[in-house]
């Protein structure tokens, strides 16, 4: 019977465990992931272009709040090299957070609302984990809208709209 009573005890305290350490990895990935992201927005503010495109991939996207901001990395440097060497590009500061996982935490996606320049803006991407280190690959940025104002924004923005979309359609 104390055999019985010890195997149980050592079977419960294994997977009680195994169940700490899965609990721990994701709680590391998600520390790890908003590190990440917390770093990349300081290096922004501090003017740091190294360590700011250093947590990007080097395929990575930067889509902004203007309709013709779709950024592939080497184009979205040559476009913030000269903000960051003013020593001023931007400075977002973190609201909220959302953080999700894909099977087997090799990427990872997320949203956040950010205090910036332009007001409140929602920031959303995906980050990749490379080797030990997890890099932006996609980010979004978006100027919020209050849904009371939407008729005011799309009254402001049609004329632009429009020359856009014929620009588009005629390509």
């Amino acid at each position: 019977m104390k055999k019985f009573i010890a195997v149980c005890f050592l079977t419960v305290a294994s997977f009680s465990c195994y169940a700490q350490d899965s609990s721990n990895a994701e709680f590391s990935a998600q520390k790890q992931v908003e590190q990440t992201l917390d770093l990349w927005h300081q290096a922004a503010a501090n003017a740091d272009f190294q360590a700011y495109f250093g947590l990007m991939t080097e395929d990575a996207v930067f889509i902004g709040t203007d309709a013709t901001e779709n950024w592939q990395n080497q184009d979205f440097r040559e476009y913030a090299k000269p903000h960051f060497d003013k020593g001023k590009a931007w400075n977002f500061t973190v609201l909220e957070r959302n953080i999700y996982f894909g099977k087997n935490e090799n990427y990872a996606w997320f949203d956040e609302l950010l205090d910036t320049q332009m007001g409140i803006c929602r920031g959303s991407g995906v980050l990749i984990k490379m080797g030990e280190n997890w890099k932006i690959k996609h980010y979004v940025l978006s100027i919020t809208v209050p849904n009371e104002n939407v008729a005011e924004v799309l009254a402001i923005k049609k004329k632009a709209d429009q020359r856009l979309q014929t620009k588009l359609q005629k390509n």
